[in-house]
């Protein structure tokens, strides 16, 4: 594969562009001369986050990307990374690398919260969650969920290389469900790690494999 012209990452839900991951490929590629942008999916307010306006966001950055561009995504980034690459095509964006890919995000929401919590988001219009960037509790709207329902992982058809990463014991993004989406997709290849859903354990043997699939 060609060198890559940039890499944008895409961080996950609650988390920020300071997370460790994104801050190891941030640094390790900026070393190798890899123009490096992560955007702020938080900005310009976390209670009306969105899939649409992470997107919205996202192609805002890719077009503005040196091509080809590699996204990198992790979990519910992943998610956006996915349909953000599709909506692109292969002239700007011609591989991914995912992490704990979020790709049944509604149904994550759904396992985790039951229906009577769904339905208690939809009647308040707010879920208050844990935001790990700024280690408080913060309120995200009912429209993330409603707007996440239109984005189906599991229909995009894309044909660039795709390497993703999962841990074994992850309790938020079920590694059954990751599996039987690369398994169906020879373009893409699955390192199943024994790790948990933030990687943490992994951050070094993910880099290192992420460094050969880019061409570096």
């Amino acid at each position: 594969m060609r060198r890559i012209g940039s890499a944008v990452y895409l961080h996950g839900f609650a988390s920020s562009p300071s997370s460790s991951k994104a801050t190891r490929f941030g640094r390790e590629l900026a070393a190798l001369g890899v123009p490096f942008a992560c955007p702020d999916l938080n900005e310009p307010d976390f209670s009306s986050l969105t899939v649409t306006r992470m997107l919205t966001q996202t192609a805002a950055v890719v077009d503005a990307s040196a091509a080809p561009v590699a996204l990198i995504g992790s979990s519910l980034g992943a998610f956006v990374a996915l349909h953000a690459a599709a909506a692109a095509g292969p002239a700007e964006v011609d591989r991914l690398v995912l992490m704990a890919p979020a790709l049944d995000f509604g149904g994550n929401r759904l396992r985790q919260l039951g229906e009577v919590g769904i339905e208690e988001w939809r009647r308040s219009g707010k879920l208050r969650v844990h935001h790990y960037a700024s280690g408080q509790p913060r309120d995200v709207g009912f429209e993330l969920f409603e707007d996440a329902a239109q984005y189906d992982a599991f229909t995009v058809d894309l044909e660039l290389p795709i390497l993703a990463f999962q841990g074994r014991h992850d309790a938020s993004v079920d590694p059954k469900m990751v599996e039987r989406w690369a398994v169906a997709r020879p373009n893409v290849r699955l390192r199943l790690l024994e790790d948990d859903h933030q990687l943490t354990t992994s951050v070094d043997v993910i880099w290192q494999e992420s460094k050969t699939f880019l061409g570096l």
